[in-house]
């Protein structure tokens, strides 16, 4: 995650450095029959004027690095490193830096008519047909960083790496499809969270992607936040869609199966490195995110990418 991070990073000191106005550079990964999977690097920042764009597929965009706000008329959400920013084909939306520049995302995009065929799929029938040429669509604007798309989410960032060959084409079917399920439960959402606020907490995300090892309690975000503990741990949560705890884990947990699966690290340096004091706490912690322990997922990892 630190090599995803500083690679924006470079994005943004070059813009500095040309004082070039900020930018969107889309990479392609690969692309098949109905599905591509992009690296998309953002330049823009708090200068930068919002556009209206409209999508010509259906996306679904994991956030690796960076914040931004993504608005439609479904509502606003405040996208974070490792959450997935959903959109339908034909959607207009808006994506805002207002507090902070940059981000980076892996987004995966699908033919509507492929999307739907994998859709009805991985919803075993329980999705409704599509009715009056209307093609059925996520309601929901972004998922958080939730436990089920975390093996996922760790593959994908170990490929992005270019340190660990995968198959795009099968994690885009697998993506599409876990999102799919996932998605069925999540509403549209606005948010009244005032704009202090969502700056303050906004801040906090940079903060704790900078360093998620460091020792970030919830009363120390909170204080830098200039919130109180109780306001802070509900506006991050309605921000985020997490508990501000459950995101600092979640974020070291990726951060040490995304290592685990490109590098040759050792378990104990991989907990020690992504801030667990004991090598204990972060296998348990670590099985209960994955469904594995590290050695078992860096072993499925290295099976999966000779074949």
């Amino acid at each position: 995650m630190a090599k995803i991070a500083v690679d924006l990073e470079k994005a943004l000191a070059r813009r500095m450095l040309e004082g070039c106005p900020g930018r969107t550079t889309t990479r392609w990964l690969a692309q098949g029959e109905g599905w591509g999977v992009g690296d998309v690097i953002c330049t823009f920042g708090p200068p930068d004027r919002p556009f209206e764009e409209r999508r010509a597929s259906v996306a679904i965009a994991l956030v690796t690095a960076g914040t931004f706000q993504y608005r439609s008329a479904g509502g606003r959400e405040l996208m974070t490193p490792g959450s997935l920013m959903l959109g339908n084909a034909g959607q207009s939306f808006e994506c805002a830096h207002e507090h902070g520049p940059g981000d980076r995302c892996l987004s995966f995009h699908y033919d509507p008519d492929y999307f739907e065929s994998l859709a009805m799929d991985a919803a075993g029938g329980s999705l409704a047909p599509r009715a009056c040429g209307v093609r059925p669509g996520f309601r929901a604007l972004r998922l958080p960083p939730l436990r089920p798309m975390s093996p996922l989410v760790a593959r994908a960032q170990a490929g992005l790496t270019g340190m660990v060959n995968v198959s795009w084409e099968e994690l885009s079917v697998e993506m599409a499809a876990r999102t799919v399920q996932l998605a069925a439960g999540f509403t549209p959402s606005t948010r009244d969270v005032s704009p202090a606020a969502t700056a303050r907490v906004t801040r906090a995300v940079r903060r704790i992607e900078r360093d998620p090892g460091d020792g970030l309690s919830l009363a120390a975000l909170a204080r830098e936040a200039r919130l109180s503990p109780y306001h802070f741990l509900r506006t991050f949560q309605r921000l985020t869609g997490v508990t501000p705890h459950r995101y600092v884990l979640r974020m070291r947990l990726r951060e040490a199966a995304t290592r685990l699966a490109a590098e040759p690290v050792r378990v104990v340096d991989a907990a020690f490195d992504s801030g667990f004091g004991d090598v204990s706490n972060f296998n348990h912690a670590f099985r209960a995110e994955f469904g594995a322990s590290p050695r078992g997922f860096r072993r499925t990892s290295r099976m999966s990418r000779s074949v």
